[in-house]
């Protein structure tokens, strides 16, 4: 915190969904918080616009092709411009009070591992992270001192209500799944799914990657796996009900029977102002909850058949080692290969399962292993496809 008592933030992922939220919370509290850095895969326009708006100490951009139009972007800021992977470290190693870690992805394993290693409050809503290498972050976490809040609304739902001091009164956690733009489509229906609706999600406002991960009901699948690293569980400690009116966030049950949960309107603003004010709590302009405009809520349990993600994460959790890593990898690769039309809808669970089948194997011991790991199940994901084409 700097001197007159602002604290000091920097945004990993700042042009992203998540990002565009954090900042649109920074900039209604004038004066209470100072940037340090912001960063960005490709959306350079973007990140400039942001730069010139909040003024942090260094904008950076991930594709070093696109320096020179952020340098020129920002000429005369007095933002000082930076570009490429070392980059982004060196900006998560920057002096910062809390830092959001909003990269897609494994691309964002580094930098929010330099942040941890800071031992700052980290505002993690990159879930590949602790999917790709939860137990090696989580070692970090500890070594270093760092407060990781989650910020997926559901682990941020667990997080408010779940009582850290008497784990052992807790019977189980439910993770709510809204079930996506394809909840009630057959078998066959599904075959014809485009990109387009895809990404067009009912309740919420998210990026393409994120978008067809809710849709495949894959991203239920890869939360599975971060509660079981950002909770004291066992694996069959964690349920996944689909609640489609996306209301209740999560739930924890306790050993005498209360189901305590969190609940509000669909909208990332919530659990970001949560990780943002922590231990506090700050006004939102979120829209308020209206039960009885709701007027009822509805619950299912997942279909494993028509949703064989669930299922495939399941199977990899309960594997541990380099299962979950493999998997996030053939679905990164599987995604952006429907994404682009080459593979169809029902293809992208079909790539995951046959890369997990074929490579999952041992405990990587590394951050380097988890990359070396991940490397081979791109490969893999990505053979698989043009067998596909």
């Amino acid at each position: 915190m700097t001197n007159n008592g602002r604290r000091r933030l920097t945004v990993l992922g700042s042009t992203g969904s998540i990002g565009c939220n954090t900042l649109d919370l920074i900039g209604r509290i004038s004066g209470a918080y100072e940037l340090v850095a912001l960063t960005a895969h490709k959306n350079v326009d973007r990140l400039v616009e942001q730069a010139l708006l909040h003024r942090p100490e260094i904008a950076v951009i991930a594709d070093q092709d696109l320096y020179a139009k952020l340098k020129d972007g920002l000429a005369g800021s007095g933002v000082e411009t930076a570009a490429g992977e070392g980059a982004l470290v060196e900006a998560a190693e920057r002096p910062s009070d809390w830092v959001m870690g909003g990269i897609v992805g494994a691309a964002g394993l580094k930098p929010t591992l330099a942040a941890i290693r800071r031992g700052v409050v980290l505002a993690l809503a990159n879930k590949e992270c602790l999917v790709c290498a939860g137990e090696l972050v989580m070692e970090e976490v500890k070594k270093s001192g760092a407060t990781l809040l989650p910020v997926d609304s559901e682990h941020n739902a667990i997080f408010q209500v779940f009582d850290f001091d008497r784990v052992e009164t807790i019977r189980r956690i439910i993770l709510t799944a809204s079930g996506g733009p394809f909840r009630t489509m057959s078998l066959e229906e599904m075959k014809m799914v485009t990109p387009e609706q895809a990404v067009a999600h009912p309740n919420w406002d998210m990026g393409a990657k994120i978008s067809v991960d809710s849709a495949t009901m894959m991203n239920k699948g890869l939360e599975l796996i971060e509660a079981f690293h950002l909770f004291p569980l066992k694996h069959d400690q964690i349920d996944i009900l689909v609640h489609a009116q996306s209301v209740i966030h999560s739930m924890v049950e306790y050993w005498d029977g209360s189901v305590l949960s969190q609940m509000g309107s669909p909208d990332m603003r919530t659990p970001i102002s949560y990780a943002l004010a922590w231990p506090e709590r700050m006004e939102t302009p979120v829209e308020r909850l209206d039960l009885a405009k709701v007027g009822s809520l509805s619950f299912e349990a997942p279909d494993l058949v028509r949703f064989p993600a669930i299922r495939i994460a399941t199977e990899a959790m309960h594997a541990g080692g380099s299962a979950p890593t493999v998997l996030n990898a053939a679905n990164e690769v599987a995604v952006h290969a429907f994404l682009d039309n080459q593979i169809s809808y029902l293809d992208i669970c079909a790539v995951v399962e046959d890369t997990v089948g074929a490579l999952a194997a041992g405990k990587p011991a590394s951050i380097d292993e988890v990359f070396q790991i991940d490397d081979e199940a791109r490969q893999r994901a990505a053979e698989k496809i043009k067998t596909l084409h």
